[in-house]
């Protein structure tokens, strides 16, 4: 038995995991015949190879779902929730071996992977309910001339790119609501954790979805697959979740062809601790929002304000906290902080954390990748870092807490809101309406108020400046999927 059967019979044994492409309802090869290699983070081995596509599939896949559309767009609400819903329970069945699938090619511990395997369905069971729930508008002109009627349309054929560190949710919270709206899809997950997108495929095909309403494409050279979706005059809409500057680029080539674009892009999250703030509770939260996927999230906190009266108490508990974090494989059990993606994640994180130190900075704990085998990082806690310092402006993308002590509350907000990035904000004090009076100051698009975690399918979650355009979850993530109508008329 290979390496490849030996790490994947247990997964296979309850869901088939495909390994080509799913375009028109049918698993084939790339029309190159090439494909590439998946591996696991924390040994390197070679978990499976698979197809890889080239601009002749992407464009197969996009006419696909544009032959799909318009029998999907005219199917009712509560058929297309129906299917949602079953998508949901069977979710849930294959729980555990999904969570040992994307454990193994995302490196993630098994209680995060278990934790998004509950997040990623849960948005089939929202939008199963909030796709049937949406309502238009009956209205006057002003003039007393006409009635407004006021409706929502499908936008039609929507480009779905997903990032690797949440393969699965991050695919279900772009799917499930453009599936409510009556879209057809294509969707293409990052090649470092293909298997967990292909799975979901195999799973809404086995609940019954119509040939070509969800297509899948994976491959090791995103750029030219992705333009020519982007190009083909069929496609109405992009959804992307992964960094500014690759979002930057995929708006330009957005913009020739008009489309509707939802981005989710970069964060550099603030955790600030004021002077009156629970530090037990603080650090409880600092733990969930900085060491979630290791670091390896867009939410993850990445930079830590706090007060002088409380700095080292918070650093202490900060340091015998990070200690305690048990690293080690992702399927591992006792595991609870597994490897980076890969050895240029590790490279990147240590790059920021000697950077720091040459600037003055001193690690407390950790510091220094590891020799190998496996892309794995300390878990890490800076103090003294200097306002000039490349992890305070960067997304660190790591287990890696930089902490910086302030004096006045008035100092605070400039260096808070000094960035290009505004995806997520956290807040920890004892007085709320204080809380929520600095909230409404934080540039951001969420604020966790003494909360380490914001994700929440009935939220709407998205960023302002460099961090993205649009929302995803709640109702407002099935609306970027809409065109609102609107009909004129008299009686």
């Amino acid at each position: 038995m290979t390496i490849v059967d030996e790490v994947l019979v247990p997964v296979a044994d309850a869901i088939d995991v495909p390994t080509d492409l799913f375009v028109a309802g049918a698993w084939r090869p790339a029309d190159s015949g090439r494909r590439f290699e998946v591996s696991d983070p924390a040994t390197g081995a070679v978990l499976a190879t698979v197809a890889d596509a080239d601009t002749a599939d992407a464009v197969a896949a996009v006419e696909a779902a544009d032959a799909a559309a318009a029998g999907w767009a005219t199917t009712s609400p509560r058929s297309r929730a129906d299917l949602l819903m079953r998508a949901f329970d069977l979710m849930h069945e294959r729980s555990e071996d999904l969570a040992l699938l994307i454990s193994l090619e995302n490196g993630k511990s098994l209680a995060d992977a278990r934790g998004e395997v509950a997040y990623a369905a849960e948005f089939f069971r929202w939008y199963a309910e909030e796709g049937v729930r949406l309502r238009g508008q009956v209205g006057h002109s002003p003039s007393g001339a006409n009635r407004l009627l006021v409706g929502y349309q499908p936008v039609g054929v929507s480009v779905l790119v997903t990032p690797w560190n949440f393969p699965a949710a991050m695919a279900t919270r772009k799917i499930a609501p453009a599936l409510a709206a009556g879209c057809t899809t294509v969707l293409k997950p990052a090649a470092e954790t293909p298997l967990t997108a292909l799975a979901v495929a195999a799973l809404l095909e086995e609940v019954g979805l119509p040939h070509g309403v969800l297509n899948v494409v994976t491959c090791s050279r995103p750029g030219p697959v992705v333009e020519a979706m982007l190009r083909h005059r069929r496609t109405r809409m992009l959804s992307f979740t992964g960094s500014t500057e690759v979002g930057r680029v995929l708006l330009r080539t957005a913009a020739d062809s008009v489309l509707k674009c939802a981005m989710e892009l970069g964060g550099n999250a603030p955790f600030v601790v004021l002077a009156d703030a629970d530090v037990e509770a603080a650090l409880d939260g600092a733990m969930v929002a900085k060491m979630r996927n290791g670091g390896q999230a867009c939410t993850a906190a990445n930079r830590f304000y706090v007060h002088s009266s409380v700095h080292d108490a918070f650093v202490d508990g900060l340091i015998a906290r990070m200690a305690a974090v048990r690293v080690g494989p992702g399927p591992d059990e006792d595991t609870e902080c597994g490897p980076l993606i890969n050895d240029r994640a590790v490279s990147k994180v240590d790059l920021l954390v000697r950077d720091a130190v040459q600037r003055g900075a001193r690690a407390m704990i950790g510091g220094r990748a590891p020799e190998g085998p496996g892309s794995f990082y300390p878990p890490t806690v800076l103090v003294d870092v200097p306002a000039d310092a490349r992890v305070l402006h960067e997304e660190v993308f790591g287990p890696v807490a930089p902490v910086v002590r302030f004096e006045q509350e008035d100092d605070l907000m400039p260096m808070v809101n000094d960035t290009d990035f505004g995806l997520v904000s956290y807040l920890y004090t004892r007085d709320l309406a204080r809380g929520l009076r600095l909230a409404e100051r934080l540039e951001s698009g969420m604020v966790g108020l003494n909360r380490g975690l914001v994700s929440d399918p009935a939220a709407p979650f998205g960023g302002t400046k460099q961090s993205g355009l649009g929302r995803e979850g709640s109702t407002e993530g099935l609306l970027e999927f809409l065109e609102a109508q609107y009909v004129a008329t008299s009686w």
